[in-house]
């Protein structure tokens, strides 16, 4: 049994959200996110609640039934409080700034990098040697902070590079004489 698929998603004070078949379209504060599940669970909007539930007992329905259970979760935080990534960038002369829809990135190349904000998500750059990616769609937030980090990876010796705020980086020790 899923333990994630049994709770009801509570949709809060300023949420809309309307169930038509598989689709499931919520409107908030923050914009309109929809998400169509797979023919393996039936989703019932009941007042505030949503719930999802099996419509079998085979393996991938049970599958499906947390998943889309957690995709209809992250629709409801979405368009309430949005998603967040924040980027440290570590090393002597890398910085990023952004400049209207392109992010700015100096990491030691002999040339800047520009990345393109794609529609959905915005970058800024409070400080030189910090980015912040936030949205509405947990997906792209994430895939475009993966992109961003992509681009100067954190190397073990020195933890030169872009890595996430939380993330450890674990550390080498260098040549011996």
């Amino acid at each position: 049994m899923s333990r994630i698929g049994k709770k009801p998603v509570e949709l809060p004070a300023g949420v809309t959200a309307s169930v038509s078949g598989q689709t499931v379209e919520v409107k908030g504060p923050k914009g309109t996110r929809r998400f169509t599940a797979t023919d393996d669970v039936t989703i019932t909007l009941d007042g505030s609640t949503i719930t999802v539930a099996p419509r079998g007992a085979s393996k991938r329905a049970r599958q499906q039934w947390g998943m889309s259970r957690s995709m209809v979760q992250n629709l409801v935080t979405g368009v309430t409080q949005g998603f967040r990534k924040e980027l440290e960038i570590n090393g002597v002369g890398y910085r990023a700034q952004v400049q209207g829809k392109v992010l700015k990135l100096a990491l030691g190349y002999s040339h800047d990098v520009d990345f393109e904000i794609p529609e959905g998500v915005t970058v800024t750059a409070p400080k030189q040697t910090e980015i912040v990616v936030e949205g509405i769609d947990q997906q792209l937030v994430g895939q475009v902070a993966a992109n961003i980090r992509e681009w100067r990876g954190p190397e073990p010796y020195k933890g030169k590079g872009i890595k996430y705020k939380d993330e450890y980086i674990f550390r080498k020790e260098g040549k011996k004489k």
